[in-house]
Formats: structure tokens, C-alpha cells, sequence
């Protein structure tokens, strides 16, 4: 993909599990049984690729954090809807703050900081590459590098929350790290 033109709408496909990703990482657990991040994402997408002639940006960065804005917009309106909170300004402000953090800690973890254009572009391509190999990872062992790695949530807190033991937890996140090693490989 070219540095200096919009991403074609073709190209929203690539976007698809780094957006799964980052609805996971936002939407609260106890939602997950009424919302699929996957429905909130094709909800994106489908926003985006209607969209497409109003994107302005020019390069890859600047399309990744339009396609977040629209997914805060729909994360905020699919929780609006479930009744269970009025709109709230503040609150969709609060998400926005948390999905940009979740895609800070993800760029963290890949590189360290970078500014030349082809440095970015490779750091994008990490972080779709990444995404990717989160999806294929089962859902425990997913689930425990994401809230480990992206949210910062400690053994103990992962303890409590998957319902398992600290050593269960800590072999899922290192069974979850190493697959997650092999498949980034893969991918390269």
C-alpha cells in the first residue's frame, strides 16, 4: 500500500482482527453474551466501506485511526442500546481513550518508537500481523495474553477473573506466548 494515497476500500479486510482485537479488549465481559465483537467489527467495516469517500487521511497510521473512531462509535451505541447506560458523552470519550491505549500498549509491544514513513508502515504491518495471530490462538490462551500484554492485568487479577488458578494462568500465557512466537513467524 502506497504511503501518500488513501487505503482502497478492499483494503478494510486487513483491518478486520486488529479491530476484533481492540472491541475485545474494550467490551466488558458482561456484555459479551448480548454483543460479539465480531458483530460490532462488521458493523465497522460495513460503516467504513460506505464512508470510504469521506476518508481524508493519507496514510496508513491516519486510516487505522479513523477506522478506530468508527469503532468507538459503534461499541458506544451497541452498549447505548443495550439499555444499560443513557448516552453519555463522557462515556464515549472514557472508550475512545481506552481503545487508543489499547492500540498504544499494542504498538509498545511490537517496537519501540519509529518515524520514518517505511518504519511506520512496517509497524503497521506488525501490528495487522499480530492481530492476526491472536485470532488463532484458542480462546483461553488468547484471552490471557490480551488481558496480560494489552490490558496490564496481573497474574492474580487474571486468576480471578478467568476462574482459574495463578499456574493455570501462568501455562496458558506461556503456552499463549509461544504459539503466538511460532505463528508470528509463520506470517512473516
Amino acid at each position: 500500500m502506497s504511503q501518500t494515497s488513501p487505503a482502497p476500500q478492499w483494503e478494510l479486510e486487513r483491518y478486520r482482527n486488529y479491530l476484533r482485537l481492540l472491541a475485545r479488549l474494550q467490551l466488558d465481559g458482561r456484555l459479551r453474551g448480548k454483543l460479539d465483537p465480531s458483530d460490532i467489527v462488521q458493523q465497522t467495516m460495513l460503516q467504513a466501506h460506505q464512508m470510504r469517500e469521506q476518508f481524508r487521511g493519507t496514510t496508513e497510521a491516519e486510516h487505522a485511526a479513523w477506522l478506530r473512531q468508527i469503532l468507538v462509535r459503534k461499541l458506544a451505541n451497541a452498549t447505548r442500546d443495550l439499555g444499560r447506560r443513557k448516552r453519555d458523552v463522557g462515556r464515549e470519550r472514557s472508550l475512545a481513550a481506552a481503545i487508543e491505549d489499547s492500540s498504544a500498549r499494542l504498538e509498545v509491544w511490537l517496537v519501540e518508537e519509529q518515524s520514518s514513513p517505511s518504519a511506520c508502515a512496517e509497524k503497521n504491518e506488525r501490528l495487522l500481523r499480530l492481530a492476526e495471530a491472536l485470532e488463532q490462538l484458542p480462546e483461553a490462551q488468547r484471552e490471557a495474553v490480551m488481558l496480560h500484554h494489552l490490558r496490564g492485568f496481573s497474574l492474580a487479577e487474571l486468576a480471578g477473573k478467568l476462574g482459574r488458578s495463578e499456574g493455570a494462568v501462568a501455562g496458558l500465557l506461556h503456552r499463549g506466548i509461544k504459539r503466538l512466537r511460532e505463528l508470528l513467524h509463520d506470517l512473516e
